[in-house]
């Protein structure tokens, strides 16, 4: 993956002057660090960043500039990653489920927020964990609806046990705390209400007052044309409801986005490898490649199509299936994509809000894989 040196005004000056053969993603630090203070001023607590998002170098890097002070890590690999651009950072180590070596080299690493969700793990990390000024957030889940896909399928205590585990954790020392994930792309800010209200609940079941509670990720970036997010409402209907369902023991509370914050900073193009018979595309990144998530959370429709050089492609538009460069019939980009009608050959898709799970999750399968980042003044085609 390289690392284009040079600042570009926009995309298309970089598609007209480099003509690149293979994909390309354009990175904003404005975007970023903009949508980093976003969270710092508006978001009534601590803010960290959920590394597994994006965890490229110029990420974390204008993430800390801007006064991100703690990141969500899911492995030692993440914790030397942020300890190596961001020394003095607070880790939360936010996976639930972790092997002996990965505890003893976190404890060594200085990590002192652990999350889990099972009596099991709990144990292991008693045994392990030095409790002196350690906290110990307790992972629970809901059946609650509005998330593109459920995080609570793999991950999470029930409510009853849930308490049980907090009392636990109290009781051996810990500082208690809760954490839950309402699910990724929560467009609807009541995702949260649930949640908090049930947290309440636990601390009130288990008789320990909570700590922290970890609100999770699940704030949406700006994916389709016809859905805003409300950040600023969520971030109210949060603060509201915690003074309501705590009262007076409200915990400090906490918040990891990851696409909220990178989501948009990041706009990617693909050129055209063929259009076949004049109906299906074909292009030179796919879902083995930079867009692997769109199957997954659904298709982006914040979609530009520019010739080679740069033209905008303002005709009619027309449904095409799109399909990756490799050699898989599954390597297809969901639905249909309503594109230019006129497009062809060597031009480029320019598709914005792609800076989650795009960069980490791109693979080299068939061949494929080559991917160039250009730092951009403006993400505007």
């Amino acid at each position: 993956m390289g690392l284009s040196k040079t600042i570009w005004s926009n995309p298309t000056e970089f598609l007209r002057t480099a003509q690149p053969e293979n994909p390309v993603i354009f990175f904003s630090p404005t975007v970023l660090q903009a949508a980093a203070r976003r969270f710092i001023d508006g978001f009534p607590g601590m803010v960290t960043y959920a590394v597994k998002t994006n965890p490229s170098d110029v990420v974390i890097e204008n993430l800390a500039a801007a006064g991100v002070r703690g990141f969500d890590v899911a492995s030692p690999g993440e914790i030397r990653l942020i300890r190596r651009i961001a020394p003095d950072a607070a880790l939360h180590y936010n996976n639930p489920v972790r092997a002996r070596a990965e505890i003893a080299q976190a404890v060594e690493l200085g990590v002192k927020s652990w999350s889990v969700d099972s009596a099991s793990e709990l144990e292991k990390l008693i045994e392990l964990v030095p409790a002196e000024n350690c906290e110990i957030s307790v992972r629970f889940k809901l059946p609650v609806a509005g998330a593109a896909y459920n995080f609570g399928a793999k991950f999470g205590a029930t409510v009853e046990l849930a308490a049980q585990l907090l009392k636990r954790a109290h009781e051996a020392g810990f500082i208690p705390s809760l954490t839950f994930h309402p699910g990724t792309q929560c467009t609807d800010p009541h995702a949260w209400e649930a949640y908090i209200r049930a947290a309440a609940d636990i601390g009130r079941e288990a008789g320990v007052t909570v700590a922290r509670l970890n609100v999770g990720g699940g704030f949406p970036n700006y994916r389709l044309q016809a859905v805003v997010p409300q950040i600023e409402e969520t971030f109210a209907l949060i603060d509201r409801v915690a003074s309501e369902a705590f009262g007076d023991a409200r915990p400090m509370l906490v918040c990891e986005p990851g696409r909220a914050l990178c989501g948009d900073a990041f706009t990617h193009a693909a050129k055209v490898k063929a259009v076949r018979d004049g109906m299906h595309v074909f292009l030179n990144d796919g879902v083995y490649g930079a867009l692997a998530e769109l199957p997954l959370v659904g298709i982006i429709d914040r979609i530009e199509t520019v010739d080679g050089q740069g033209r905008k492609r303002d005709g009619a538009l027309a449904s095409r299936i799109v399909f990756g460069p490799t050699c898989d019939s599954v390597d297809r980009l969901p639905g249909e994509l309503m594109l230019a009608e006129d497009i062809a050959e060597g031009d480029y898709l320019i598709i914005h809000g792609m800076g989650a799970y795009s960069i980490a999750t791109n693979t080299r399968f068939n061949g494929f894989g080559d991917l160039t980042i250009a730092t951009v003044l403006s993400l505007k085609v």
